[in-house]
């Protein structure tokens, strides 16, 4: 089977500084395939990587069997590669519905043809409603950005992503400023998405990571030291020296 993403030897230096040596790394269509690692493992830079906000110096990255590894950021989300930040991106000053119909527009390929509000645009309107629905937002359709709580916000975050036909969204760290409550709610929307989207989440909270994920890859040093189902990822011995700790080792 074609990985929906798959890398080959990619490597990113800052002058002497190996950020991303040499990985490989394939996600499957349709599963939760979670990046974990210590800080300045270079989680970001290979994201960056794979979005295209970052070109690598060397190595190969394939979206569903085709060479990516060149396209600007724009052709890659074109093509279904959405992707979420650790610090959302919304406009503040829209409606939850604004935001994600902008985003629809985008998407169309009419996003120059602005004369005629969106809001008048039912074709639009109704994406970005059933968009707001799967995302449990449909209550706060009408509430500006800026009024959202932070959970809210990375949920805007996915309607807006949903809504560019995408077919895999990169989440980093998509928990990140969370409480225990809004976490709880992000993990069950994320379980709700799951099986029809593929996705690749860059979390440190573990406790979500081992909720969702079907298997596990984890960075250390710009090196992917070993890949994994949650379960072979909590007796890895090597995993824990480096990265978990005691705290996740099997009972």
């Amino acid at each position: 089977m074609t990985p929906a993403l798959k890398t080959n030897g990619l490597t990113k230096r800052f002058g002497a500084n190996v950020v991303s040596d040499n990985i490989d790394l394939d996600v499957i269509e349709d599963e939760i395939h979670a990046i974990i690692g210590p800080n300045g493992a270079g989680k970001s830079t290979l994201i960056n990587q794979l979005t295209g906000e970052l070109e690598p110096d060397a190595g190969r990255i394939e979206f569903f069997g085709r060479d990516i590894t060149a396209l600007p950021v724009y052709r890659r989300a074109l093509l279904g590669l959405s992707r979420s930040y650790q610090i959302t991106s919304v406009f503040a000053d829209f409606s939850a519905i604004e935001n994600v119909a902008i985003a629809a527009q985008a998407h169309a390929g009419h996003s120059f043809g602005c004369w005629k509000p969106v809001a008048q645009d039912t074709g639009l309107t109704n994406v970005s409603r059933a968009a707001l629905e799967k995302v449990g937002l449909a209550a706060k359709a009408d509430d500006y950005a800026a009024e959202l709580a932070h959970g809210e916000r990375r949920q805007l975050e996915l309607a807006m992503a949903l809504v560019s036909n995408s077919k895999m969204l990169l989440l980093d760290e998509p928990m990140a400023g969370m409480g225990a409550r809004e976490s709880a709610s992000m993990v069950h929307l994320l379980r709700t998405l799951k099986g029809r989207y593929t996705m690749l989440l860059v979390e440190h909270d573990m406790d979500a990571v081992f909720a969702l994920a079907d298997r596990i890859s984890v960075l250390v040093y710009g090196k992917i030291i070993v890949t994994g189902s949650p379960q072979q990822i909590r007796h890895s011995v090597e995993v824990r020296k480096a990265y978990l700790g005691d705290s996740y080792a099997p009972t």
